[in-house]
């Protein structure tokens, strides 16, 4: 079968492998839409933290059932169109045996610290595998990410009528802010883009604030909140501008929360949290709750998902859309692989 590699920042190909073999417990599933996460992009960039090349990228995606143990527990049975949790915990570690697997101490993501998706053909241990429950294959190739962004506002507790900052208008900010207005809040988001800021106003973002200098960011957040600052800020970018950007806009009391993942380190004076009594949260990754409730969420109409994709390639196409993805951010939000007539 074909699979994808990144063997080094800047250089994708489809290679010929063998086919996976499925071993009881796990599920054979036939790829049908992937999506290229911020991830991805890094790491064909050489800018992610969590990558070893070279890699089978990707873990947002959709699949056919092919095969299933008879009568599982889980109901799922071939010819079902599912996607899957991608983020493979040790099982034993501390954070494990207290429930946060999504953090765990030797966390694998598919796609990251371990081959990722994008092949032809996959197997999946069966609990990781979830029923779209009828969604378009296209749309549910984009829940996970959804899942990301769901998962650091909820660490963030937003609750109906809070004043709400995504700094960063890429897909994990827009999807955050989705979120959080499905959860009742005025929501804002901020980028260096103005094209993306653009795009962000097609999902009922309340407001947008263009962040072309340190100064003007600061004016439009004090002209918006009248000087008090937001109640919940969302990093989603992963630069020691936006972390502080963040941490300069949330109110007294406020909550902030790290989305985004980056390398570089910030000096910062951080007495300013212990001032404003910020609740600072990190989010890494997501649990099989927001698969579950993110499903039922987009399948009732509640959230836009389907419009964040915004370009589809051939699976062929590799490299172009790396290519064109890598220079074209700002009129990119989600990029998909259709994973239909792969040349063999």
């Amino acid at each position: 079968m074909k699979a994808m590699y990144i063997d080094e920042p800047g250089k994708v190909e489809i290679r010929d492998i063998d086919m996976p073999v499925r071993k009881k417990g796990e599920v054979l599933l036939k790829l049908l839409y992937g999506g290229i996460c911020g991830s991805d992009l890094g790491s064909y960039r050489g800018t992610f933290a969590y990558f070893d090349y070279p890699r089978i990228p990707g873990h947002e995606f959709s699949a056919e059932v092919i095969e299933a143990d008879e009568d599982n527990e889980y109901g799922i049975k071939p010819g079902m169109v599912v996607t899957c949790n991608p983020y493979f915990n040790c099982g034993h570690c501390y954070s494990c045996n207290h429930g946060i697997v999504n953090a765990c101490m030797d966390n694998q993501t598919m796609g990251c610290q371990r081959d990722g998706a994008f092949c032809e053909y996959i197997t999946m241990p069966i609990e990781r595998v979830y029923d779209g429950k009828g969604m378009n294959p296209k749309t549910l190739a984009a829940i996970e990410p959804f899942c990301i962004s769901y998962h650091g506002v909820s660490r963030a507790n937003v609750k109906e009528g809070d004043k709400v900052l995504v700094v960063g208008a890429g897909t994990i900010g827009v999807l955050a802010a989705i979120a959080a207005k499905a959860k009742g809040a005025v929501v804002y988001i901020s980028d260096v883009s103005e094209g993306k800021l653009e795009m962000a106003k097609e999902f009922g973002i309340d407001g947008t604030l263009l962040n072309d200098s340190p100064e003007n960011f600061t004016k439009g957040v004090e002209k918006i909140t009248e000087g008090n600052g937001f109640d919940v800020t969302i990093e989603a970018v992963g630069l020691p501008s936006t972390f502080q950007h963040c941490i300069d806009a949330c109110c007294f009391g406020g909550r902030m929360v790290l989305i985004g993942v980056g390398k570089k380190n910030l000096d910062f004076n951080f007495t300013l949290i212990q001032k404003k009594e910020l609740n600072v949260f990190g989010s890494r990754n997501a649990l099989k709750k927001d698969f579950l409730e993110l499903i039922d969420l987009v399948n009732a109409g509640k959230a836009p998902l389907e419009k964040i994709i915004t370009n589809v390639y051939s699976f062929n196409d590799a490299a172009k859309a790396f290519d064109d993805f890598a220079h074209n951010p700002g009129n990119m939000l989600k990029v998909v692989f259709d994973f239909a007539d792969i040349k063999q």
